[in-house]
């Protein structure tokens, strides 16, 4: 490791470079120039490469680590004081409670982000005859951090309700490029599309629920979707009655933005999972929003602090096939409304949700907790 890097953080991830969140957690370092992130976890997935940036894992092996997590022991190697860090910000609530002994070890502050299931999840915080690391810790997390970074005012409202300090929560929202280029679509069928993971807080089911209800009016509008997860094998089953209906599986970024900018509009049918799991704030609504592509989504979350129904896209309830259905249809038959629309979002999205202009605000609240001028 090279101890001359200058005013450097450590992040925190305990899986770190999971396909799902590379993208997204890249962009919240885009912004920074007087602060240097050190990557760091516990296990080193295969797009942890594509950070471009220092990655340490913590631990020489498989015992140090288990003592590592389940005992709070910081392991001697590698030694992270030799990097002279000056904050460690660690994702996830978990994550928070495995980076908090680092954060004591090395005598810095430790910044958490919630993402949301985090915050929201009722599994992470119902109490059990055998506490999780998060419980065991999770009153020590509350007292010992110095700030916790939400990416909504709903997670901020939750960890409030969950006992957080109120002095210790602060919104930053996460970000999008807008200065992409938002180049015409290639001609292709016209279609509406999903982007996620195939998790029940994501809504597919209720999307393909929308699309029959579309089918029965005779439209032939294709549906695309783009991710896969646990509950991939019963959608495709689910989707296997009706026509026109696309699995693409993971897709390159620079595919989905394409994908994105030929879109009639993206949809976002998030809800509350049965385990309370819930959306932050979807990066995939602001994506589509940099890129000039209205969006329909849940009344759910983040996702309502992003988008204002019928000025800069379309908001339903959660759950409401029928609702959902209704604003396809009419986006697919009203060019003028998207076209209005989507040039709306994309204003929202350059106005509201730049990456960097994000990025620096979390940046100078690192810098005011690491006393760094």
């Amino acid at each position: 490791m090279n101890g001359g890097r200058d005013n450097v953080i450590l992040v925190y991830r305990d899986r770190l470079g999971v396909r799902s969140e590379v993208s997204f957690l890249q962009r919240m370092y885009s912004g920074f120039d007087r602060l240097s992130p050190v990557w760091l976890g516990s296990h080193i997935e295969d797009g942890a490469a594509s950070f471009g940036a220092p990655i340490v894992r913590v631990g020489g092996g498989t015992f140090d680590r288990a003592l590592f997590k389940q005992f709070g022991r910081v392991p001697s190697r590698p030694d992270l004081a030799v990097l002279k860090p000056r904050l460690i910000h660690a994702h996830f609530g978990r994550g928070g409670t495995l980076a908090l002994p680092l954060a004591r070890a090395l005598g810095v502050p430790l910044a958490v982000t919630f993402h949301g299931g985090d915050a929201t999840k009722e599994t992470h915080y119902r109490r059990r005859v055998i506490p999780t690391i998060y419980q065991r810790r999770m009153e020590a997390l509350m007292r010992d951090a110095a700030l916790f970074h939400c990416v909504s005012d709903h997670i901020r409202d939750v960890l409030l309700g969950r006992g957080f300090p109120a002095v210790k929560l602060r919104v930053i929202r996460l970000g999008i490029e807008t200065d992409l280029p938002v180049a015409p679509p290639a001609a292709a069928e016209p279609y509406l599309l999903f982007v996620g993971r195939f998790v029940e807080k994501k809504g597919a089911s209720h999307l393909l629920d929308a699309m029959r209800l579309v089918r029965e009016t005779g439209d032939t509008t294709q549906l695309v979707l783009i991710g896969d997860g646990q509950l991939g094998a019963d959608l495709r089953h689910e989707a296997a009655s009706l026509a026109g209906v696309k699995f693409l599986g993971w897709q390159p970024p620079a595919d989905v933005r394409a994908r994105m900018r030929g879109a009639l509009a993206l949809i976002v049918p998030s809800v509350t999972a049965a385990s309370g799991d819930e959306e932050g704030l979807p990066t995939v609504v602001l994506e589509a929003m940099a890129q000039g592509t209205p969006v329909i989504g849940s009344r759910h979350s983040g996702i309502v602090e992003a988008i204002a129904d019928g000025a800069d896209g379309l908001l339903v309830a959660p759950r409401d096939a029928r609702a959902l259905a209704d604003a396809m249809t009419r986006l697919i038959h009203d060019p003028d409304l998207r076209a209005r629309l989507g040039a709306a979002a994309r204003n929202t999205a350059v106005a509201r949700f730049d990456a960097k202009t994000q990025s620096r605000a979390l940046e100078d609240a690192f810098l005011a907790l690491a006393g760094v001028g």
